[in-house]
């Protein structure tokens, strides 16, 4: 089997074996899907991709777990608008369907949580009410009537969530199915009732995919693969997405880059030895050629590359292609991609389908996703400029990039003898190494475009005077200690402590006892203090947070990352301040009595914030500025404005604040 093979379902034939699997996206107009949505599926079915399962959608309104999560009932319209924008591609198009039960919210419904048995959720804490027949008859019945709707859409199918955040898993799993009913003598029941009541709806030529929780992690009494795949024998399905995780492990099923790629390989495997039904491959496969082996050597029959596909909507026209060096690489960062009842991204409510003016595709992972291409000189983007972009980090590589794809003269300096800026410091941290995939990429990207690059280059006013156009991503440095420490003591900002890593130079010397400070709670001070204790050395990691990493909770990695702390002995000083380090010993304040007391600390490595490297912007203020000369942004948020920048540069969008100043038109 190949990836680019054509695979049939119930009859009905995808272009290739690639599934772009249900994510939320917060794309919804309401809980509606959105003329948003039809443009991020349409674009991925464009590029090659097989089968899209869209966004699950709650069947029953007792279910609203983040406030644009679609609600099945006011759906038709649009996934009949997906439909007709993805079936000339030759993508077979599944409703996501499903119930979150007790890991929903209650924020939105102001309605009690449902769930088979008083058990609380470990997220939330809320304890559900217990569904009795009623509630079990309305949830069955729900998701016969999604599917009867998704066959008025004229959908190809439906995909049935028995996976994470899912109150079908809930029923199977010993560990919140207490029930001393039909419903807890046999778990399966509620499954086997929905299966048979959708697949009733959908006759005998629609798909019906299952998404299934196969190991819980928890043998003791959640699910494990033994009583899913006895489960998964009496069930009428076309494929199967078999995925692990529960309450309790929510990253197991969608992890971050600390985890491998490719992750459940012999799960997948294992699930197709057991049974006849088409197993589709999930667990963080970004890369062709994994995809591509796993088909061959019989692992699955599909593979879901989702978060691959958000990365880069072509990935499956770049294999077709021969061009696979042009993938845009997926960091698995998951910094924009968690599931998140803030509904980021959306600054208004996204127009319904069937309006006029539909949007651009807005992905989740908008670090990684590609503005839609514009053809080089055509109308928008005028006559070719001249454009200087001053940065070579994520912001100006970005802003490069997009300009010269419409065919623009592009010059790119750095003043460092290398490309990435402060994304190759964050990949030499421990467990990050995956950030730097982007920076070859970009490389071979500027190359390909003819963007005259560069280094060890310092631009000064003359060059920003000379320039038709000018593009700042000048980057950032250390801001000022907010604590005191002796001349004999060592501080050394993040990015030095990081740059000094990426040399290969001794950072930490024997018998030291390392402070890691870290104020702002990101992936930063728990990868340094991570990357610490792993060479030997006592380390302390200050934080004002009641958690380490607090900030962690929406990539998904919050409890993992104190996990690996715990095991690498890094000690935690929560809900504390640091004062001051002198003498081999840290100050540190309790930030709710104002207690202080020491700790060991001969060397302090500060996470604080950066501060904008601004030094030509002042001097030019009309001109563009994008990335950390703005202000600390992630790699999501730096290469988002440098896209806004190279859009400017082609006249597609006014300048404006949303590059942190009032930006002049293009001379």
């Amino acid at each position: 089997m190949s990836l680019l093979d054509v695979i049939s379902l119930r009859g009905r034939r995808a272009s290739s074996r690639v599934l772009f699997g249900p994510h939320e996206t917060n794309l919804g107009y309401r809980r509606e899907i959105s003329a948003r949505h039809v443009d991020h599926y349409a674009r991925r079915a464009a590029g090659g991709c097989g089968v899209i399962a869209t966004e699950i959608a709650s069947v029953h309104p007792s279910d609203w777990p983040y406030e644009r999560a679609p609600l099945a009932a006011g759906c038709g319209p649009g996934w009949s608008e997906v439909v007709r924008a993805c079936r000339p591609h030759g993508s077979l198009v599944l409703a996501g369907l499903g119930h979150s039960g007790a890991q929903g919210s209650t924020a939105f419904s102001q309605r009690a949580l449902w769930g088979p048995s008083r058990v609380l959720d470990v997220v939330s804490r809320e304890v559900p009410q217990v569904m009795e027949a009623p509630e079990v008859d309305a949830l069955v019945a729900g998701f016969a009537a999604a599917a009867a709707l998704a066959v008025g859409a004229d959908l190809d199918g439906v995909e049935v969530n028995a996976g994470q955040h899912s109150l079908l898993r809930q029923f199977l799993s010993g560990l919140t199915n207490h029930r001393r009913d039909a419903f807890g003598a046999d778990r399966g029941l509620l499954l086997r009732s929905v299966v048979a009541a959708v697949r009733a709806e959908l006759g005998a030529d629609r798909v019906l995919g299952l998404r299934l929780c196969v190991d819980e992690l928890a043998p003791w009494a959640g699910i494990t693969p033994d009583s899913a795949l006895e489960v998964l024998r009496t069930l009428d399905v076309d494929y199967v997405v078999p995925v692990r995780g529960s309450g309790l492990t929510v990253s197991a099923t969608r992890p971050d880059l600390h985890t491998p790629p490719g992750f459940n390989r012999e799960l997948s495997a294992a699930v197709r030895s057991a049974v006849a039904t088409p197993v589709v491959l999930q667990g963080s496969v970004v890369d062709p050629g994994m995809a591509s082996s796993a088909l061959a050597d019989g692992t699955c029959d599909l593979v879901e590359m989702t978060r691959a596909q958000i990365a880069d909507p072509d990935l499956v026209a770049h294999v077709r292609a021969g061009t696979p060096e042009r993938i845009r690489p997926c960091t698995l960062s998951n910094q924009d991609a968690a599931r998140d009842p803030r509904n980021p991204l959306i600054a208004a409510p996204a127009p319904r389908v069937g309006t006029s003016g539909r949007p651009n595709d807005t992905s989740r992972d908008t670090a990684a996703a590609p503005a839609p291409a514009v053809p080089r000189g055509d109308g928008a983007a005028g006559r070719p400029r001249d454009v200087l972009v001053v940065g070579g980090g994520p912001a100006g590589l970005e802003a490069a990039r997009a300009a010269a794809l419409d065919g623009h003269r592009v010059r790119l300096v750095e003043r460092s003898p290398v490309l990435g800026g402060a994304l190759r410091l964050a990949a030499a941290v421990y467990g990050r190494a995956r950030m730097g995939v982007l920076i070859p990429w970009w490389e071979r990207e500027l190359a390909r475009l003819g963007v005259e690059v560069s280094l060890g280059v310092e631009a000064g006013l003359d060059d920003l005077d000379a320039a038709e156009t000018v593009v700042l991503a000048t980057g950032s440095v250390p801001s000022a200690p907010a604590f005191a420490s002796a001349p004999s003591v060592r501080v050394l900002p993040a990015a030095e402590f990081e740059a000094e890593v990426l040399a290969g130079r001794p950072v930490l010397p024997a018998g030291a006892a390392v402070v890691v400070h870290d104020p702002i709670g990101d992936w930063t001070g728990v990868g340094i203090a991570e990357q610490v204790a792993a060479g030997g050395v006592a380390c302390s990691l200050v934080t004002p947070d009641a958690v380490a990493g607090t900030q962690l909770g929406r990539t998904g990695d919050l409890a993992d990352a104190n996990a690996r702390l715990e095991r690498a002995g890094v000690r935690r000083e929560l809900f504390s301040r640091l004062r001051s380090v002198a003498g081999g010993v840290a100050t540190i304040e309790d930030v709710h009595t104002g207690e202080a007391r020491g700790i060991p600390g001969t060397l302090v490595i500060d996470c604080a914030h950066r501060l904008p490297e601004d030094t030509l912007w002042r001097a030019r203020p009309d001109l563009v500025r994008v990335g950390d000369c703005v202000a600390p942004r992630t790699v999501a948020e730096a290469v988002r404005e440098g896209r806004r920048a190279g859009e400017v540069v082609r006249g597609r969008r006014r300048p404006g604040n949303e590059f942190g100043a009032q930006a002049a038109q293009p001379r």
